[in-house]
């Protein structure tokens, strides 16, 4: 909406609220749960969690009160930030501060200068647990490095003004944020119910100049059929998350603009995306769309059932 935060703001706010996080007793790599919606707020939560040495754990608000308190057990967190003092909508056994009055008052504005290896956790986020009960994946500093700068797919730049669409509990998030972050660009934070109103959601696109966006497969398919004019004026719209549709792509690579149209492919456990590949009209030829190769600094492994490589030229 109209709140608007400068680098130097958001470093001063960070800050506070990483001193305060340090003298309550957060150490490194204890964990800090986030109750927070996608907002200024939680941009903020999440620089101060890492300032202090942390690990932010993302828990979507969206969730059902039970599914929350369960993960906010298993990951045991020092502390639960909410956006108030008052925020009751968890019920935790762990201490919960609300951030808002720490960030903005008085406090220490000077950056906490703890050294961190590249290696070690920033944040960790839960699998879907469709398959059983959701598994926490740790993901290290030096694989959020590799996701955003030079990584061969996007190059996001100070020009740059990248959605944040998804569910921060969604590892996508870490692709919205930290892309213009580590690059000097700027974030468009979006509410949850703009991105799935179609008009609203090209409204708002348009507002505040967005270049980049991620889409996860339902919601590209929903919008490539409406807003096709829209979706195909920005630098790069990148998506994935589930098996694609093969004709949303082409009709909107037949609209006239710049999209670079970019198919990801990577699940949480490999930090967002493993694998990206640029899609353009000569793709028709395809019955389907390829995951492409490795973006920047990822290997790849193609193996059979029995976990060994399959040979060179093999299909299935």
């Amino acid at each position: 909406e109209d709140e608007r935060l400068s680098y130097g703001e958001l470093n001063a706010r960070a800050n506070r609220l990483a001193h305060h996080l340090i003298a309550l007793g957060v150490k490194p790599a204890d964990c800090v749960a986030t109750v927070l919606d996608r907002s200024v707020a939680l941009v903020v939560a999440q620089l101060a969690i890492l300032k202090a040495g942390g690990v932010y754990v993302p828990i979507d608000r969206a969730l059902p009160s039970v599914r929350q308190e369960w993960l906010i057990a298993d990951c045991a967190p020092r502390l639960v930030l909410t956006e108030s003092d008052d925020d009751r909508l968890v019920e935790s056994t762990f201490p919960g501060l609300g951030i808002e009055p720490l960030t903005i008052g008085p406090g220490c504005g000077s950056d906490p200068g703890l050294a961190l290896s590249a290696e070690a956790a920033a944040y960790a986020m839960y699998t879907s647990g469709s398959t059983g009960l959701p598994k926490g994946v740790v993901v290290p500093h030096c694989a959020v490095n590799r996701l955003v700068i030079n990584n061969g797919y996007a190059k996001i730049d100070a020009r740059d003004r990248v959605a944040w669409a998804g569910s921060p509990a969604f590892d996508a998030s870490t692709f919205e944020v930290w892309a213009p972050l580590l690059n000097g660009g700027c974030i468009v934070t979006m509410h949850a119910t703009t991105v799935i109103d179609t008009p609203s959601f090209a409204r708002v696109l348009k507002q505040h100049g967005v270049t980049s966006l991620f889409l996860t497969t339902a919601l590209f398919n929903q919008h490539t059929s409406s807003i096709a004019s829209t979706l195909s004026q920005l630098k790069y719209l990148l998506c994935g998350g589930e098996r694609n549709d093969l004709s949303s792509f082409l009709r909107l690579l037949k609209e006239e603009g710049p999209v670079r149209l970019i198919h990801c492919y990577g699940p949480t456990e490999t930090t967002t995306f493993a694998t990206a590949c640029e899609i353009n009209l000569s793709d028709e030829i395809f019955r389907r769309l390829p995951i492409g190769r490795p973006i920047a600094n990822t290997r790849v492994y193609l193996l059979d059932g029995h976990g060994a490589p399959v040979p060179f030229g093999a299909v299935g």
